[in-house]
């Protein structure tokens, strides 16, 4: 007689903490474990006639918690609720500089409170809620297409 093994499907509890287990392993930290994470490489799909489009990723987590990794672009003041995320440190603030110097795939994270800032040079880990769609800051006149929302961030 041979021996079967019985194969159980695992419970909602299961899969749930496979997944947090995945991202921790990927490098998410504290309760943000379990939040889709996006990294710069996933903005953006392909670059069309009107300009560069979403990525399906992106199209798919607007509206939703996320966590990103990056940079804090030097912030027009020392304390602020908003700051530039950045793939690589910029020594130079983005709003010094003219918009030809800005890297196309910055986003915006407006923090819950104004709060002092770290080094340029620091890795940061953002959650907070995903926007899309050009919109107009109506304090700065500042124009973004991606948004990080009710943000938090912590340093890595």
């Amino acid at each position: 007689m041979s021996k079967m093994k019985t194969i159980i499907a695992p419970n909602r509890r299961q899969i749930l903490g496979a997944l947090a287990a995945t991202a921790a392993a990927a490098g998410s930290t504290g309760a943000w474990a379990a939040t889709p994470s996006l990294t710069f490489e996933e903005l953006y799909g392909k670059v069309g006639v009107l300009g560069l489009e979403f990525s399906a990723k992106v199209n798919a987590l607007k509206g939703r918690a996320v966590t990103m990794r990056g940079f804090m672009a030097p912030p027009l003041k020392a304390e602020a609720n908003f700051f530039v995320l950045t793939k690589i440190p910029m020594a130079l603030c983005p709003f010094c500089s003219s918009d030809a110097d800005w890297p196309d795939d910055i986003v915006v994270v407006y923090l819950g409170d104004k709060q002092t800032f770290v080094q340029p040079s620091t890795t940061i880990e953002v959650h907070g809620k995903l926007e899309t769609g050009s919109w107009t800051d109506p304090e700065t006149g500042f124009v973004s297409l991606l948004r990080i929302r009710d943000a938090q961030y912590s340093v890595v």
